[in-house]
C-alpha cells in the first residue's frame, strides 16, 4: 500500500475564486517500545504497572506517564494480552504492560544525548521541527542499601495539530464589507464534505523535565524496601497562525471575511493560543519477600498528584485549573506454593483499593492571558470522586504430565461519590453511585510435544467510567450542564481466544483465534438531549479475529527477523444511541480498529559492534465515527490507513560509547489519526554507559 501523496489541496488563488513511531532495533537504541496489535473494544487503554505499582487512568485524555520509567533502570517488560488474570482490574481487556526495573549491584553511570529533526510539509506549507532530549543516571549498592537516581530534560516544537476550518456549506452569501482573503486551502473532510483550511494551532513549544529517584533496603536477604519519587514537569506554548492574508498581505485573524464567495465571521477561537505550565509529583513505597519458598508476600502503595496543572487559553481568556486531580492506589499480593516453586500449585490472592479525585476549576483571566495571575469571574467547576476495592485469587495448577489450568476469579466493588458540577449560574450535585461485579477467569494449556503447546483462555471484564468520563464537562450559553454523563454504566466484557504455539530455542510461531463481546462499550456519541458529543454506553460490540506472529534469531548469519498478521471483525451489533439518526451506527465497524493489521522488523549485524534494523508497519481501513460517515481517513480529524518503515544503525565504539541514528516514518507516509502524524523524521543519538 502506498500513502496518498501529503496534503497538497488547491490553495485559493489572489483572485479569490471558488476552490498518536515505534523505532525499530528497541533494545539495542535503549528505547522501551510496547505495541499491542490484538485488538479489543479498548484499544487505546492499556493499564500500566512499574514494580507492581499501578499506573492509573482518569479518563482518555490522562494517558500513562512512561518517561517515568528510564530505559537504563528497566529489567524487563511484560505485555500480557486480554483479560486473563484476575490480578488486573478490568481496563486490562486489551493489554497490560507491567515494568520490572532493577536497582544497581555496584556504582553505575548513565548519559544520553538525542536530537531529532522532522521536515513537515502539510497543506501547502513547510518548516522543519526539531527536538532534542539529555538524561543522566547515576546508581550504586553500598551493602544493603542502593539507589538510583535519573534527570531528564526534553525540549521540542512539533507540527500542528489542529487546523481551523470553515464549511463551504455554512457559508452566507455575501453582504458587502467582507474581507477578501487568500490562503485558505480548499479540501475534502472525513465525511467528503468541501471544507476550507484557514489556519493552524496547537502547534506545541514544549520543555519537559522530570527527576526520579529510587531507594532500596534489603532488610533481610528475602525482604526488601523500595521509596520511589517522581517529578514530572511540562511547560508548554501553543502557537496559532493563520493562513488568510488581505490584498496587501497582511495576516487576517478577525472579523468577516470573503471565502470562495461566501461571508464567514473569523472569532478568537478560530487562532487559539494556549499555555500549560504542569507539576506533577509521584510517590510510591514497597515491601516485597522474595525467598521462592512456600510462602511470598508484598505490600505496595502509591500516590499520583497534580501539584500544579494550570492551562490558559487566549480564546476564551480563561485558566483550567487541575490542581489536587489525582489518584491513590494500595495493594497487598500473596504468592503460596504448597509444594515449592516446582510443585503442582502455586496460588496467589491479593487485596487492592485504589481511589481517584477530579478538581478542575475554570476562571476567567483578568489581565494578560499568558501571564496574569488576577483571576476574573468564575466560569465552571468539575469535581468527583472514584474508587473500587478488590479482592482476587488464582491458582496455576499442573494437573497431570503436559497440562496446566489457572483458574481464578476477581471480584470488585465501585464507588462514585462527591459529584459537582457547577457553573455561574447552576450547580449540580450528582448522587452516590456504587455497583458490585465478580469477573471469573480460565486458562487451559495442552504439551502437544514437538514443541507445540495449545492454549485455551477466557476472561470476563469490568471497566468502569473513569471520574473524568464521569463529571468533566461543560456548559451551554443557557447554563446547561452538556458532555457529563454521571450515569454511565460500566463496560462488561467476555474475552476468549484459542493459540496453537511453536517454541523453539531461536525460533516461534504462534496463531490466535479470539472473540470478544462487550456490552456497554464506552464511546463518544451524540447527546440528542444536549445536541453535544459526550460519552455513552454502546449496547454491544462483537469482535472475531484471527492472529499470526513469527520470529527467527538467525534465518540468516546475524539476521534475525520477526512479524505478526492481524485480521479483525469487529462491529457494533446494538446501540440505542446515534449520531444523525436512529440505528445508523448499527452493523457498522468499532471505530479505530481496522480489518487488516501487520508488523515486521528485521535486524542485522554484520559486525559483532554494529546492527542496523528495518521496521515496516501496516494498518488497514479504519473509521473514527460510529456511523462510519466518515471514509476519507487521509484529512484532519480522519483516522486513515497507513504503511511507514523505519530503519536504525547503532555503532558500539567501546564498551562505555554507543552512537544510533535512524529515519522514523522513511517512505514518508502522510497519516492521520484525527491529528497528523510526524512525516519523515531523522534522530541522532550518542550514549555512554560506565
Amino acid at each position: 500500500m502506498s500513502c496518498p501523496p501529503h496534503a497538497l489541496a488547491q490553495t485559493a488563488a489572489a483572485a479569490n475564486v471558488a476552490a498518536a513511531p515505534d523505532a525499530p532495533n528497541a533494545r539495542s537504541a535503549g528505547v522501551v517500545v510496547v505495541t499491542g496489535s490484538q485488538p479489543s473494544s479498548l484499544p487505546t487503554r492499556i493499564p500500566t504497572t512499574i514494580e507492581g505499582i499501578s499506573g492509573a487512568q482518569l479518563g482518555a485524555g490522562f494517558t500513562p506517564r512512561w518517561a517515568l520509567v528510564t530505559p537504563e533502570e528497566i529489567d524487563r517488560v511484560d505485555v500480557l494480552y486480554g483479560p486473563f488474570s484476575a490480578a488486573y482490574p478490568g481496563n486490562a481487556v486489551g493489554a497490560v504492560v507491567d515494568f520490572v526495573t532493577r536497582m544497581p549491584t555496584q556504582f553505575e553511570a548513565h548519559a544520553k544525548l538525542g536530537y531529532t529533526a522532522q521536515p513537515n510539509d502539510l497543506y501547502g506549507h513547510s518548516a522543519t521541527y526539531h527536538a532534542a532530549q539529555a538524561s543522566a543516571s547515576l546508581g550504586s549498592r553500598e551493602g544493603a542499601f542502593a539507589w538510583f537516581i535519573n534527570a531528564n530534560h526534553t525540549d521540542s516544537v512539533g507540527q500542528p495539530l489542529v487546523f481551523g476550518t470553515k464549511l463551504l456549506s455554512s457559508g452566507a452569501a455575501l453582504k458587502g464589507g467582507e474581507t477578501a482573503v487568500t490562503g485558505y486551502v480548499l479540501d475534502k473532510n472525513p465525511r467528503n464534505q468541501d471544507w476550507a483550511l484557514i489556519g493552524t494551532s496547537t502547534q506545541y513549544d514544549t520543555r519537559q523535565d522530570h527527576l526520579k529517584a529510587k531507594l532500596a533496603w534489603d532488610i533481610t536477604p528475602t525482604l526488601r524496601a523500595n521509596y520511589l519519587l517522581g517529578l514530572w514537569q511540562n511547560n508548554s506554548d501553543g502557537h496559532a497562525a493563520s493562513w488568510l492574508k488581505d490584498s496587501a498581505g497582511n495576516p487576517v485573524t478577525s472579523g468577516a471575511v470573503n471565502i470562495a464567495g461566501k461571508r464567514y465571521s473569523l472569532a478568537a477561537t478560530d487562532f487559539p493560543n494556549t499555555r500549560d505550565d504542569l507539576t506533577h509529583v509521584v510517590h510510591a513505597l514497597s515491601l516485597q519477600s522474595r525467598s521462592k519458598g512456600v510462602f511470598d508476600w508484598s505490600l505496595a502503595g502509591s500516590t499520583y498528584h497534580y501539584q500544579t496543572d494550570r492551562a490558559r487559553a487566549s480564546a476564551t481568556g480563561r485558566l483550567t485549573d487541575q490542581a489536587g486531580t489525582g489518584w491513590r492506589t494500595l495493594n497487598a499480593k500473596a504468592t503460596w506454593r504448597p509444594q515449592g516453586e516446582q510443585g503442582a500449585h502455586v496460588v496467589d490472592a491479593g487485596l487492592g483499593q485504589d481511589s481517584h479525585q477530579l478538581r478542575t476549576r475554570v476562571d476567567a483571566i483578568s489581565g494578560d492571558w499568558a501571564s496574569s495571575d488576577a483571576l476574573g469571574a468564575f466560569v465552571s467547576r468539575f469535581d468527583g470522586n472514584t474508587g473500587t476495592q478488590s479482592l482476587w485469587a488464582q491458582d496455576t495448577w499442573q494437573f497431570a504430565p503436559g497440562w496446566a489450568t489457572v483458574l481464578g476469579a476477581r471480584a470488585e466493588r465501585w464507588t462514585a461519590w462527591g459529584g459537582l458540577t457547577q457553573s455561574a449560574t447552576a450547580t449540580l450535585n450528582h448522587p452516590e453511585r456504587s455497583a458490585h461485579f465478580t469477573s471469573p477467569k480460565a486458562a487451559l494449556s495442552r504439551d502437544l510435544g514437538n514443541d507445540w503447546v495449545l492454549k485455551a483462555s477466557t476472561g470476563r471484564a469490568i471497566r468502569f467510567p473513569t471520574v473524568s468520563e464521569l463529571y468533566q464537562g461543560g456548559f451551554n450559553t443557557l447554563g446547561q450542564a452538556i458532555n457529563t454523563n454521571p450515569d454511565l454504566r460500566p463496560e462488561r466484557s467476555q474475552t476468549s481466544e484459542l493459540s496453537a504455539e511453536w517454541l523453539v530455542p531461536g525460533s516461534s510461531l504462534r496463531a490466535t483465534l479470539f472473540h470478544e463481546d462487550t456490552a456497554d462499550a464506552l464511546y463518544s456519541q451524540l447527546n440528542t438531549a444536549t445536541n453535544t458529543n459526550t460519552v455513552q454506553n454502546i449496547n454491544r460490540i462483537r469482535t472475531t479475529g484471527l492472529e499470526l506472529a513469527a520470529s527467527r534469531d538467525e534465518l540468516l548469519r546475524g539476521l534475525a527477523l520477526q512479524g505478526s498478521l492481524t485480521y479483525t471483525d469487529s462491529k457494533i451489533v446494538a446501540n440505542d444511541g446515534f449520531l444523525f439518526t436512529p440505528g445508523d451506527t448499527v452493523g457498522k465497524w468499532q471505530p479505530r480498529v481496522p480489518r487488516w493489521r501487520a508488523t515486521a522488523l528485521a535486524t542485522w549485524k554484520p559486525l559483532d559492534k554494529l546492527s542496523l534494523s528495518l521496521g515496516a508497519r501496516y494498518s488497514g481501513r479504519q473509521y473514527s465515527a460510529l456511523d462510519n460517515g466518515d471514509p476519507n481517513g487521509f484529512a484532519y480529524t480522519g483516522a486513515s490507513k497507513y504503511f511507514t518503515t523505519d530503519v536504525r544503525a547503532r555503532y558500539q565504539f567501546s564498551r562505555q560509547w554507543s552512537a544510533a541514528v535512524g529515519i522514523d516514518n522513511l517512505n514518508n507516509c502522510q497519516y492521520w489519526n484525527f491529528h497528523p502524524y510526524p512525516q519523515r523524521s531523522v534522530n541522532a543519538e550518542l550514549k555512554f554507559d560506565l
